[in-house]
Formats: structure tokens, sequence, C-alpha cells
């Protein structure tokens, strides 16, 4: 690695020299004519004459000063100056081939405020409007039929990170829309990785509001950010969609489609897939379609992904899934807003495990390894609605029902033992478990708001429902060993249990809000929640008379009901200022918390009344459009569980028996975050600062006293003060000149905690801190080649108090590199390369390997057909060891994993659209 860092910088070196040679700057000052006041985010670019290309940008900063370098161009451009509310200016220039300073730019009001006349197709690349940026899809090329990803990989201060996690000026997106609305749910997986970036005409970034901010024009209180990708006019009307199949070695097999109709307001979409390659299975990515392990984000090693809420897949191993998907949205008259979302999916699950836990106690510590075998079969639905309603131009009414229902069968075989620190034998076990359940969910948020007649009175109505009922049948055959007991003592079990649980949670709150002047704001309401579970497990023995089980075990029957009913008044106080917003709410939770419990036959009660604090605030201050600072904090106080806090004994772990503690108190938590955002259009760089934690007063934590034979007693206390606490950074650059592009990005992220517990009734503490740097560059020459080497380092160091042993630590290396080309023309090859390293593994875990993943794909048939050869684990090197390091135990373990496989797939596109499809490839 060391002879590589040199050579590199004598390429960065090389490439700056050459690039500065063709370089030229244009500089000046942008001012309103009429107030001769700094024009603050005003778009400078330059388009070709000829055919009206956007050649480069930039944005002016607070003082209205700009400076643009760009490359020599000879032949002629406009140079242009947009905003919002003002007339465009444009001059034209026979070339660029010498820097220029335009000096004082006057740009003059147009007699629309709020809108600006432009030529369809000379839209600026990015356009600020109040809180919405906004960019125009066209101004920035990506390859024929790249994805949404692709296009929002190419904005600037748009990062898509190696998990999917999508930022804008270094604040995450947890909302994806489309023409404002759902697309196979918010979270915008489907809409990202599957719809053409050819139909979008402009992505929207805005804050995430709640319901209630959106319908009153409140200054949103979250950290989030929200994108709307709005479709072009004549691509809103046609037929879309692609069709994708593969056949491997080793039975391996990918399938999977996505259809779409447009109609203006009216879409439907259709979404289907199979595999057992451990995919997502929507994942329409050109390189290597659904193949995990590399650049496909959505794909993980363990098969499992989420979409809006709803799991799919699942658990270590190899998993088989297959999924269907139904998307509508419509605008039914002017007042009618309905959309709908409907996922059905089914999942097989196979899985080898082994670990090895080395348990930490005050004086000593013991081993325990386990072997195990698994499999898990899941089928599951998700109908997803929303429906909204403008009665009239003040009022509104929103309801978004849930409903999901899912089945699953669980059977494992299982084997393990403990031995002390000198090899003598503590317990072993032998067990095999079948499990099935089936669950159905209902939940749903009617939301209704009103304008009263003066600017920003208004009254809203909020109700909640939550409702689940889970009933599951877990058949456990097992024998446990206990060594140090008298006389080797066993415990067997053939068992059947019968779990009934239930739990129903309402809520309701009422708002009035009142302004103070244009700017400040109070609102006062309440709001009433009830809460209640139930827990009903009978368990019968099996008799061999009647080969059935029918024999009821009452130590290992039970009955639990838990409620709560909780009275919250409440006033906020909220400012919005041009360059500041905040809100800070302050109420009084009076809570009553009610438990029962009937075990053998006897009853017991505990009831419990509390009145807490609530209290919560954020501030946003905006130093420019691009530069900001946002802060948080919130008082919470949460009440123990029902298992927690009623005194009664759960047995149903033979090596574990469970009671709890009756004079448990609330667990009261301060969480604060802050960040720091800072993205500048004109150099195209940007750095971000983020920071956060958790106060944490009476935690409960488990207290643990072992036996002898490892057999665990376990209650619950609470603990003094501890916390947990985060810390981060980044920073990116890119710039463009001729046919190059250059990325770089470095971050470090720090976390740090104190964690207490009782092990056999002595107190300890560990301290956890974690570090972890990383970079990633990139390199794209034009259309043909992209290469995005990457390196993370993550360190683990836990020092403990009252242990036997005093501190511990790990650390993991992990070097990515990831290459496509498009040469020669039609030709597609991708290259992902890793390398994993992990320290500190037990003996008898690989501590090391390298996944390297190909792909070759043709274009023909004008493009609609792809055929492609891929290959997962070329050099047949993919593990799945990993370690985990608690304030408890050290736990190694290592699953089954994909390994090298072969696969021929075939991709058809279909693509019928109303009006004439503009390539983006075209200049």
């Amino acid at each position: 690695m060391s002879k590589i860092y040199p050579i590199w910088l004598f390429f960065l070196l090389l490439t700056s020299s050459l690039v500065a040679q063709n370089t030229i700057t244009l500089k000046g000052k942008i001012i309103e004519d009429a107030t001769k006041l700094p024009l603050e985010s005003a778009t400078i670019y330059i388009t070709s004459v000829k055919d009206s290309t956007i050649v480069d940008y930039t944005i002016a900063d607070k003082n209205g000063n700009f400076s643009l370098s760009t490359r020599k161009i000879t032949q002629p451009v406009y140079f242009k100056v947009s905003f919002v509310g003002f007339q465009e200016y444009v001059q034209k220039l026979e070339s660029l081939t010498v820097s220029k300073d335009f000096g004082v730019i006057n740009v003059l009001d147009t007699a629309n405020d709020l809108n600006e006349v432009v030529v369809k197709g000379q839209a600026p690349p990015v356009r600020i409007k109040q809180d919405t940026l906004e960019f125009n899809a066209s101004s920035f090329k990506v390859r024929p039929d790249s994805n949404v990803e692709a296009l929002l990989k190419q904005l600037p201060g748009v990062e898509v990170s190696s998990d999917g996690k999508i930022t804008v000026n270094g604040k995450e997106v947890n909302n994806i829309l489309v023409n404002g609305k759902p697309f196979f749910g918010k979270d915008g997986k489907v809409a990202t990785q599957n719809l053409p970036a050819d139909i979008i005409e402009k992505v929207q970034v805005s804050d995430t509001k709640t319901k209630e901010e959106e319908l009153s024009g409140q200054a949103a209180s979250a950290e989030e950010k929200t994108i709307n990708l709005t479709i072009q006019e004549d691509k809103n009307k046609g037929l879309f969609g692609k069709f994708s199949g593969g056949l491997g070695s080793d039975n391996r097999y990918e399938s999977s489609g996505l259809i779409n109709y447009f109609k203006d307001d009216q879409k439907f979409s259709f979404l289907g897939s199979s595999n057992n390659i451990n995919s997502v299975g929507f994942s329409m990515d050109e390189i290597f379609d659904s193949m995990g392990g590399g650049r496909n984000i959505y794909s993980s090693s363990d098969g499992s992904f989420n979409i809006d809420g709803q799991q799919f897949g699942g658990g270590s191993g190899i998993t088989q899934s297959n999924m269907i998907g139904l998307n509508y949205s419509d605008k039914i008259g002017k007042k009618i807003d309905p959309s709908a979302s409907y996922f059905y999916n089914s999942a097989e699950n196979e899985n080898d495990t082994r670990s090895k836990v080395e348990n930490l106690l005050p004086e000593n510590k013991f081993i325990t390894e386990s072997v195990g075998k698994t499999r898990n079969v899941n089928n599951g639905h998700n109908l997803n609605v929303e429906f909204e309603y403008k009665i009239d131009s003040l009022t509104t009414l929103n309801i978004r029902p849930n409903l999901k229902k899912n089945n699953s069968r669980f059977t494992a075989n299982r084997a393990q033992n403990s031995v002390d620190e000198f090899g003598g034998a503590l317990n072993e076990s032998n067990s095999f478990s079948n499990n099935s359940s089936n669950r159905l969910a209902f939940e749903n948020d009617l939301y209704f708001f009103r304008k009263l007649k003066k600017k920003g009175r208004s009254i809203s109505l909020n109700f909640n429902n939550s409702n689940t009922v889970d009933e599951s049948d877990n058949q456990d055959i097992s024998s446990t060993i206990l060594y140090k007991a008298t006389g080797n003592q066993t415990i067997g079990r053939n068992l059947i249990e019968n779990n009934n649980d239930s739990s129903n949670d309402y809520s309701t709150s009422l708002t009035y809000t009142e302004p103070i002047t244009d700017s400040l704001s109070f609102s006062v309401g309440g709001r009433y929640s009830w809460k209640k579970s139930v827990d009903e497990q009978a368990t019968f023995n099996f008799d061999g008379n009647s080969n059935d089980y029918t024999i009821k075990n009452d130590s290992l029957s039970n009955y639990i009901t838990s409620g709560m009913k909780v009275v919250n008044p409440f006033i906020n106080l909220s400012i919005r200022k041009k360059n500041y917003s905040g809100r800070i709410s302050l109420g009084t939770e009076i809570t009553r918390f009610e438990n029962f419990s009937n075990y053998l036959n006897e009853d017991t009660v505990l009831n419990k009344d509390y009145i807490f604090p609530n209290i919560n605030g954020y501030l946003n201050y905006r130093f420019t459009k691009s530069k900001s600072v946002y802060m948080n904090y919130r008082y919470s106080v949460s009440v123990p569980t029902a298992n927690q806090i009623l005194p009664v004994i759960n047995i149903s772990n033979p090596l574990n028996t469970i009671t709890g503690n009756p004079d448990l108190n609330p667990t009261k938590r301060h969480g604060f975050y802050l960040g720091l955002n800072n993205y500048d259009y004109a150099s195209r760089s940007g750095f971000y600062l983020y920071s956060g934690g958790s106060i944490f007063n009476n935690q409960i934590v488990s207290s643990t006293v072992f036996d002898d034979s490892a057999k665990r007693t376990t209650t619950f206390e609470n603990t003094g003060t501890t916390y947990d606490s985060y810390l981060g950074f980044s920073w990116d650059k890119s710039f463009k000149k001729d046919a190059h592009t250059f990325k770089y990005s470095l971050g470090m992220n720090f976390n740090y905690g104190l964690s207490k517990g009782l092990t056999n009734n002595q107190a300890f503490e560990a301290e956890e801190l974690s570090v972890s740097p990383n970079i990633e560059l990139s390199w794209e020459y034009g259309e043909i080649l992209t290469i995005t080497p990457s390196y993370t380092y993550n360190l683990n160091d836990t020092k403990f108090k009252n242990y036997s042993i005093d501190q511990l630590s790990n650390f993991v290396h992990n070097f990515k590199i990831e290459t496509t080309s498009y040469w020669p023309k039609h030709f597609v090859f991708g290259n992902d390369f890793g390398y994993t390293y992990n320290s500190n593994i037990a003996d008898g875990f690989q501590k090391d390997f390298y996944l390297w993943n190909m792909s070759l794909g043709y274009n023909f048939f004008s493009d609609k057909l792809l055929a492609k050869v891929k290959v997962y684990d070329l050099l047949d090197q993919n593990v799945n060891a990993t370690r985990t390091i608690t304030p408890t135990a050290i736990q190694d373990v290592e699953n089954t994993v994909l390994q090298r496989y072969a696969m021929f797939s075939l991709t058809y596109k279909i693509e019928k659209f109303g009006g004439k499809k503009k390539s983006q490839w075209e200049d």
C-alpha cells in the first residue's frame, strides 16, 4: 500500500498542472438594481449558443460575489445570471479564452414576485427558492439508461454513501417523493434504483416536515431532508419499465421487473422479483443488477432489506426471496389526493452458524461455544394507503392507514457448551425448536387541520391507533446438563408453548395555534394516550400415552397484562425569521401504570402513578443559503416494562432464571444534537460537523448472578449516570475540467459511552470508544472510465472496572476499489474489489478475506437489450466472521455466506412515452 501513495500524489499533481493550463476565471458581483443590495445565491452559468448545452455554473455568495473557473471556449456562448423574481441577465460572448471580470451586474425585478419566465431548456442548473433547493436535471449529464441514483450522485452537495444513505449538504434524506407522492414507500429505495434519470425534470430538496408543519406553513423542526422528483411533462404520459432474468452456476438465479404506467396525475406501477442470491431484487444497477457485496448498496450480505417499515428476508445465511409490489397515486378533482402501495414477500433462509463467546466476570471468565443450523420461512403482506381531502381552502383531512400480516415458521438445531478458563466443563445443551407464528397489525393516523380567519391561527386534531395480534406455537425439545450441580443435574424438555399476545395503543391530541406577531406564535393543547398489552402463554408437556402435547406445565405458563394511561397538557412557542427558526415545547405527563400477572394461580397486581416533565426544543440558524447550524434537545422519561417490574419468575430458558424488580424507578434521558452544514457551490466543496448523545439517570440494567455451572439468575436494577455520545465530520470536494471529474471525500466518526451493570452482585463499568476515519476518491474520464477507491478504518477500545480484564481493543481495515469502463461502444465492464481484515477475532475464525465481483455487459437491439455475464466472489474467498465487544462479553460469530458463482442475465427495456425522447447523452 505504501507504494501506491506516491503514485497517487504524482498523478494528482500532474493532473492539476494540466488542468490549470487550460483554465480561465470569470468573476464579478450580482446586485439588485432597485435596492443595490447583493443578490445571494443567484445562479451564474454559461450555455453554448449552438445547442444551449450548459457548459459550467456557480452560485453567488452572501455578498453577491462570484468566481467561476472554467475551461477555455473558442465557440460563442451565453453568459447568464438567474434568480427567482428577477429578470434573467444574458450577455453573448464570441469566445472565452482569457479570464474576465464582469464587475457589478445589476439585475432587474420582474413583474411576478415568485415566478420567473424562463425559456424551456434554459433553466439554470441550480436555483434556490426560499427553503427549496432545485436542480435542473437536464443540466447534469448521466449515461443513457442511468437510474435516478446516478443522477443524484452528479448533483453538487448530494452524496450517496456505501450503505445507501443519501445526504444533501450533510443532512440525511429520509423522504423521497415522485411528483409529490410516495413511490413504493417514502424511503425512496425503489424510486432511486428503478426510475430512469432521463424522465426527471427537476430534483427539489427541502426540509422534511410533519403533516402539521406542512399544512400550517411552519418551519420544519427536523434535521432531515426531503427530495421530490418531478417528471418531465412529455414523459408523464406513457409506459416504461425493465425486465431482467439470469441463470447461474450452483443453481443460482435472479429475476426482476418493474412496469410503470403514467398518465398525468394518475400513476400505476408493478414490481416483482425472485432470486436466491441474498438480493433486494428490485435493484436495476446497470453493472451488477441485484448482485450484492459490492456497489449494490441495497443488497445486504444476509438477504434482508426494508421498504417503508416492512422487513423483507432477514437473518444471516442464504435467502431465497420472492416479492410483488403495486403502487398507485392519483388526483381526483381538485380536492381528493389518494395514494396506495402494496407488497407481498416470501423468503426462505437457511444458515449454519458457530460462535465463541468469552463471558466476563468480576474475578474470572468462562467460554461458551455453540454451533447451529436454522431455517426460517416467512410470508408477509403490507398495505399502505394515504388519503388527503381538501374540504375547502381552509380545511384538510389526512388519513393514513397501514395493514400488515405476517406468518413464519422457524426451525433450529443447536448444540452449546461452556467451560471455565481452565477448560473445566460447566454446562452443555442440545436443542431442537420448531416455531410458527401469525401476526396481524393495523395502524392508522388521522389528521384534521383548519386554518382560521386570522393569518397564522389554526386548530388541529390528531388521532392514532396501533392494534396488533400475535399468535405463535413454539415446540422445544432440549436437554441441558449442569456439571457443577449436585449429581450433574440434567434438565430435559419436550413441550410446546402456545402464545396469544396482543397490544392496543390509542392516542389523540388537540392543538390550537395563535400568532403573536408575523414571526412569533404559540400553541396550546393536550394529548391523551391509552395503551394495553396482553401476553398469555400456555405450555404443555408431551404425553407419551396420547402421543400429543396435553399435559399442562403450570411453571412455564403465565398471563401478564400491562397498561398505561397518559395525560399530557403542553404549550409550544415558535419563532420563524429570515435567518433562523426555533421551537420550545413544555409539558407535563401524568401517567397511570397498571400491571397484572397470574402465575401458578397467584395474582400479582402492581400499579404506579408518575408525573414527569416533558421538554423539547430546536433551533435552526442559517448564516447563508448553504451554511447553517441546527441543534435540538429533548428530556424524556421511560417506565420499565412489565417483565422488568413484575416480581414473577420466568424459567423458560434452562440456563437463565429471570425475575422482575418491583422497586425499579423510571429512566430519565437527556438527548441532544448539534449539526453544522456548509456547502460552497462556488468551489463545490462541503464541510459537515455533527455531534449528539444521551445522558441517562436511573438506567435499567440486568443484574446477573452465575452459579458454579454458569447458570444465571437475573433481575433488574437502576444504575447511576450513564451516557453515550458521538461526534463526526466530513469534507468533500469535486471539480470538473474538460473530460475529467475528480471527487474527494474525507470523514471521521467518534463514539464514546459509559455503561454500568451488576454481575455476581458487583458493580462494573465499561468505557467504550470507537474511532472510524474514512477516505474516498473518484476519477471519471468523460463517459469512458470511472475509478473509485475507498478506505475505512474502525477501532474499538473498551476499558473495564471491576472485571477480570482491564482493557480490550479491536480494529478492522476495509479497502475497496470500484472500476467501470464503457469502452468499447455498447460494452460495460465493471469490477468491485474489496479487502477486509479483522484484528483480534478468536483463533479458528478467519481474520481477513477478499471479495471480487466482475461483470461484463453488452447493449444491443437499439440499446433495448442488455446481455451480461457476472461473477460473484471471483477468488472464492468470501467469509462472514465478525467480532462484537459488549460490556459483558466478547463474541465471535461465523455464518453461512454466498460463495463463488457465475451468472448470465438478460435485461429488456420498455419505453413508450407520449412525447419524443430527449437524450441527455447527446451534445
